[in-house]
């Protein structure tokens, strides 16, 4: 778990890259798992047209820029689940 705590609730449209700084897609908006105040995920559209969705847990976030509206994560993209 992530010592610092993300405010995901305001993430749409932000972008996601990877550890290695190559982008996995566009946040969709947050997923809400145990709790119904506290997002646990975020889901991520991707791909053509957008029609594929990846679930980016909270604790496989690096960092989040405001300024550039970029997410960064900690794990490479294939450690990223996919769904739908």
């Amino acid at each position: 778990m992530s010592a610092l705590a993300f405010d995901l609730r305001n993430t749409s449209g932000f972008l996601v890259a990877d550890a290695h700084g190559r982008v996995v897609g566009r946040v969709e908006g947050p997923m809400y798992g145990t709790s119904p105040e506290t997002p646990d995920a975020l889901s991520v559209r991707f791909g053509f047209l957008a029609r594929r969705r990846r679930l980016v847990p909270a604790d496989s976030i690096e960092q989040i820029d405001d300024g550039s509206r970029v997410i960064g994560l900690r794990v490479p993209r294939e450690a990223i689940r996919a769904f739908l």
